[in-house]
């Protein structure tokens, strides 16, 4: 059963589908541009998951995923008033990758400054054909505060997002996806059935192993080899003794047996 519910702004709608649950950006007559209120809202779906949700997709409503920032809010802010904003991006897109669920995000279209650093905070990127990506913020006179210079620049190095800013170019997505800014190219128009299927599959691993992928790997990524080791060890000590892993581990040998 699908429910659905509305944000107070209705820049986005939030549904549960099974044991998925669907956060879509729904502004497409302003090719899903994100306000303050939009990214207000998106961090309060992420704040609290629901526990029948075992995974998220991120999709967008129209043609495009996110044309970027929201621009005619910022024309004129105090600096402080950019540091808060700024800070309310980053505190938004740390709880989506923290939210203890995997988070898959379907792209097309335009991916551009704002909407690539949502998509940036996402656990796996699925990329329709059609999907451009930019960080044009150069040309606009400013500078990115979405968490682009650190999460794009782990996916795809400091030189290539360097290049990326200060050229402002479009990359396309087979580009995209040989750079590391998506893992996936769907079919034509089916990045968003695409990432749902994946995000059943994903439903269906044991929570914990879940977890410790996204979260073990994450600061794995960060420690030197040995701390990344021995990390490895206690989230293999943790998941293999859990009564869910043992459960599997039986049904799978006595499907053998049969």
């Amino acid at each position: 059963m699908n429910h659905s519910r509305n944000s107070p702004p209705s820049t986005i709608r939030i549904e549960t589908n099974g044991s998925l649950g669907l956060v879509i950006l729904d502004r497409p007559e302003k090719r899903n541009a994100i306000s303050e209120e939009m990214i207000v809202a998106i961090g309060e779906a992420f704040v609290t998951i629901p526990s029948e949700w075992k995974a998220v997709v991120i999709r967008a409503e129209g043609d495009n995923f996110s044309a970027g920032l929201d621009l005619s809010e910022h024309k004129e802010r105090s600096p402080e008033a950019v540091l808060d904003i700024s800070a309310l991006w980053h505190r938004v897109t740390q709880s989506i990758a923290d939210c203890g669920v995997p988070v898959i995000c379907a792209l097309k279209g335009y991916v551009v400054g704002a909407g690539l650093e949502l998509a940036s905070a996402a656990h796996v990127r699925i990329a329709d054909p059609n999907s451009r990506f930019s960080l044009p913020e150069g040309r606009r006179g400013i500078f990115v505060g979405g968490g682009a210079s650190v999460r794009v620049g782990r996916l795809i190095g400091t030189s290539r997002l360097m290049e990326l800013m200060l050229s402002g170019r479009e990359m396309d997505a087979r580009e995209a996806l040989a750079a590391g800014l998506c893992q996936r190219l769907s079919a034509p128009e089916g990045a968003c059935d695409e990432a749902i299927e994946l995000g059943r599959e994903i439903a269906g691993n044991a929570p914990l192993s879940n977890r410790m992928i996204l979260q073990a790997l994450a600061h794995i990524a960060e420690m030197p080899p040995g701390g990344g080791l021995f990390t490895e060890s206690l989230a293999a000590a943790l998941t293999q003794t859990s009564p869910e892993a043992v459960r599997r581990i039986n049904a799978f040998f006595d499907g053998r047996r049969r």
